[in-house]
């Protein structure tokens, strides 16, 4: 006889909805809320449950690291049921004969997708990505009696598909769909709490989006829209470029890593701290690989801070030049690649998503100065890319030009 085993799971109250039976499951918010956690553990625990056969979804995966997958063998030891489970390289073979998978819906054709037809769950990570083509190839394709999807995002937009299908006017009857945040998480890590708040006091709109799970404000006043979330390796004798701007008692410090291929250009590391003391700096910059080996070039502001690396093990740290125009050139030397950012540049993503012009305080118009918020790694970025700014070694095919007004509507380079 098969031997029937349960797993008592002890959730947020926020999460406690999900756990009835739904064919569409949603959980939307701010960062450091437990969402991924909830849903992996929830994954586990229908596994032992019952014979499950699940897929974990991503607009777009290149590799197993991309995927929850790291997650969920962390959920499976910390649950106590190891022995239940065999983690294999590409899948998870689930007690009861079941088993998970690891997907990208970008993979994916109209005719690939029917191998998922008999799946009982499909859990979507970071569905504010999901494309419309994937969200309508994915959902008549889990068909299977009592199958659901779930869903696990960070608004972006109301426009995005996953929004608009569960937050909308119309979703589909029965399904159950909760917003999270970080106050609802009893398991905060005292990390967290320090940058949120740092982005509580010192910037409203990036708090509201990050950590509140709001839509991202301002939208057409971004300064950049060029870039994408990938994961990547470094291909073997690249040319490493690395940017640092310094913090003060109670801002940020950071380093970026990153490297120009053709009209791309690829920021793969980065390190962040807020209220870094200026004999922490060795070991924040230790984080980011090779810092010590390559050229930095630094915020020129802190003399003494670059003198301070030069003497404690980082002596191909430089100051920046500045002059007239330094940052409006930099920024559209910038804009001119198609920037790659690696998933575990989480800083990175955020300055690039908020990072915005200002507006005009009568007309409420966008105007063309940037906004001195939101800039810290994107700063480091500028510092990172002097040298071939000045070089000028921009993108061939595109033409970095001043910003000119282009009317009500906005502005753009």
């Amino acid at each position: 006889m098969e031997r029937r085993q349960t797993l008592s799971l002890t959730v947020p109250e926020v999460f406690a909805p999900l756990l009835e039976p739904a064919r569409y499951k949603g959980a939307h918010g701010g960062r450091g809320s437990g969402k991924s956690h909830f849903f992996a553990e929830l994954l586990i625990a229908t596994c032992v449950r019952r014979k499950t056969s699940a897929v974990c979804i991503r607009e777009v995966q290149k590799s197993l690291a991309q995927s929850v997958k790291k997650l969920l063998e962390i959920k499976i030891e910390a649950l106590g049921v190891g022995h239940l489970f065999e983690v294999q390289e590409a899948r998870i073979l689930t007690p009861h004969g079941g088993m998970i998978l690891f997907q990208g819906m970008q993979n994916h054709t109209a005719d690939s997708i029917k191998s998922l037809e008999g799946y009982d769950v499909a859990w979507v990570e970071e569905a504010q990505s999901l494309s419309q083509r994937s969200l309508d190839l994915l959902r008549p394709t889990i068909r299977k009696q009592g199958s659901e999807l779930w869903f696990s995002w960070n608004p972006s937009e109301a426009s995005d598909p996953v929004d608009a299908l569960l937050r909308g006017e119309k979703p589909p009857p029965g399904a159950i769909v909760v917003q999270a945040n970080y106050m609802d998480n009893p398991w905060l890590p005292d990390e967290l709490r320090v940058e949120i708040d740092y982005d509580r006091t010192r910037d409203p709109d990036k708090f509201a989006h990050v950590w509140l799970g709001d839509y991202v404000r301002n939208s057409e006043a971004r300064v950049f829209r060029n870039w994408s979330v990938e994961e990547f390796d470094a291909p073997a004798g690249t040319v490493f470029r690395f940017g640092a701007d310094w913090g003060f008692s109670i801002d940020p410090s950071v380093l970026v890593r990153c490297y120009i291929d053709g009209r791309r250009l690829y920021v793969d590391h980065e390190a962040y701290m807020i209220g870094c003391e200026i004999d922490q700096l060795g070991d924040l910059f230790d984080r980011v690989p090779e810092s010590r080996k390559w050229f930095i070039t630094a915020d020129s502001s802190r003399p003494e801070t670059i003198s301070y690396m030069r003497r404690n093990g980082y002596p191909k740290i430089n100051a920046a030049i500045k002059g007239a125009r330094s940052l409006e050139e930099g920024i559209e030397f910038l804009r001119a690649f198609d920037i790659i950012v690696h998933p575990r540049c989480q800083h990175v993503i955020d300055e690039l998503t908020t990072y915005s012009y200002k507006r005009d305080p009568l007309t409420d118009e966008v105007i063309p100065v940037l906004e001195d918020k939101n800039n810290h790694c994107i700063d480091a970025l500028r510092y990172a890319c002097e040298g071939a700014r000045r070089a000028g070694k921009a993108p061939k095919e595109v033409k970095v030009v001043h910003a000119r007004p282009l009317g009500a509507t906005g502005w753009m380079a």
